[in-house]
């Protein structure tokens, strides 16, 4: 377990054995549960007890009463008392402590209409939603409070609900995207009725928050399963109502001497196992949409099958769905600079240097050349443009790259040119043959300016 998990968990510990100490029921509960059977080392910790929200914060008077009306609280490691968090501590994390509670009518699809806060664990456990995440764990004895069979369906590698899976989808429809994430978290199998659930419900994946979606395919998508869980969204249904055009990749047939490994879909989803870990979000995004464009344009010509112009509709495509997505502009910026720039890679090793060296200091240009090795591994797996652009970065120092300007604005005035669009055609033009190394000096350039664009 890292430092800082085990700074967590023990914070958590102290939490539960002071709301002991004052009376209380208190567990570790959840996904913190499911991670340390597993041995690995818990995001979060949180803490399930039968004291009420109001209880809490009096035990813990620096808390945030983020969701008090449904029974939680967010006590902050760093505000708790060194007897609780440790000597030293200065993680600045929260741990959730949340009320046993039942949760009664879920009109939106999302949120309980009413919640009644309970002395009972059982009762409470049976309102989450796998059956992995709704153990319980002293923290002091190391005892498992397990009424749902959650460590029979962890060693069988089993996503199931907690009771009926219709009904636990029809509470809150984002458990179905949930379900999608563990079981390609974990490499688990989904419990066929749970499954069977999803299926019939998919199209109901619609009422959650557009935000929310993103979160959840976000997290599939840079965990590093991207392939397993874009194919059981497709499996279950989901991938048509929240990215139908992922779904329209499939059977759009390319060319087998550039892609032997087959359709849009599978290439696209084979991609996706070649991302580095950590992945960053924007360009696991810009991965997935990379070749959105291509079942727009589609086409089987005399000589082979083409895509004219996917990249131009796929950067639209693709800004569309950034935008039903609600990234944040800097994000969609990104993602939609690594779908129009992908195929630049084929001429790399043709370009002047000038032009290689503005592609090269793209912002993020690491993005850009991981995204082009990953599409070389899930097609033709040929890696020599590749490897010749990082020997290129190697070999070219940031002084060379990004030269300091050897002409201004102020010096084109100098000249005699009037200001207006000549100006950038003119400071192109110099930087372009100083990157080229055939301006070496200040002087020269302006012999340069005078020569080619006389005032």
């Amino acid at each position: 377990m890292s430092k800082e998990s085990l700074e967590l968990k023990q914070a958590a510990t102290g939490i539960v054995q002071k709301l002991r100490e004052r009376g209380f029921q208190a567990y570790l509960v959840g996904g913190c549960v499911r991670d340390l059977l597993l041995e690995r080392s818990p995001k979060d910790n949180d803490v399930a007890t039968d004291a009420t929200p109001r209880q809490v914060m009096e035990i813990f008077p620096e808390t945030y009463a983020v969701g008090a009306q449904f029974g939680v609280v967010l006590i902050p490691v760093s505000n708790l008392a060194a007897d609780v968090c440790g000597e030293g501590s200065s993680k600045s994390s929260c741990v959730e402590v949340a009320t046993f509670r039942s949760d009664i009518g879920y009109s939106d699809g999302r949120h309980p209409d009413e919640v009644r806060f309970s002395k009972d664990p059982h009762e409470d456990v049976a309102r989450r939603d796998f059956t992995i995440n709704g153990m319980m764990l002293d923290p002091v004895s190391g005892e498992v409070l397990d009424f749902v069979g959650g460590r029979e369906d962890l060693a069988a590698g089993l996503i199931r609900t907690i009771g009926n899976p219709e009904h636990r989808f029809a509470e809150d429809k984002l458990r179905m995207l949930r379900a999608v994430r563990f079981a390609s978290r974990f490499e688990y199998k989904i419990d066929p009725a749970t499954f069977a659930a999803m299926r019939k419900l998919a199209e109901q994946i619609k009422v959650v928050s557009r935000e929310r979606v993103r979160e959840e395919l976000t997290r599939m998508l840079t965990e590093g399963h991207g392939r397993r869980a874009f194919l059981l969204l497709d499996e279950s249904g989901l991938l048509q109502h929240v990215l139908p055009e992922i779904s329209a990749m499939k059977g759009v047939e390319q060319p087998s001497e550039f892609h032997p490994e087959g359709d849009v879909f599978v290439h696209t989803l084979l991609l996706l196992d070649y991302l580095p870990q950590p992945c960053p979000i924007t360009l696991a995004w810009g991965a997935l949409l990379h070749d959105v464009g291509k079942p727009a344009t589609f086409r089987v010509a005399p000589d082979r099958i083409r895509f004219d112009n996917h990249v131009e509709i796929g950067v639209k495509i693709a800004e569309e769905i950034c935008r039903r997505l609600r990234f944040s502009n800097d994000e969609t910026e990104l993602i939609l600079a690594l779908v129009d720039n992908h195929m630049r890679f084929m001429d790399a090793m043709k370009m002047k240097q000038s032009t290689l060296k503005r592609f090269m200091r793209l912002p993020e240009f690491g993005e850009h050349l991981a995204l082009h090795r990953a599409d070389c591994l899930a097609s033709h797996r040929n890696l020599t443009t590749y490897e010749w652009i990082r020997e290129k970065q190697q070999e070219t120092p940031p002084e060379l790259m990004r030269p300091t300007p050897l002409v201004t604005g102020d010096d084109l005035i100098a000249e005699g040119h009037a200001p207006g669009p000549k100006f950038r055609e003119i400071l192109n033009a110099v930087e372009d043959a100083q990157l080229e190394g055939r301006l070496p000096t200040r002087d020269a350039a302006l012999k340069f300016v005078r020569r080619e664009f006389p005032a």
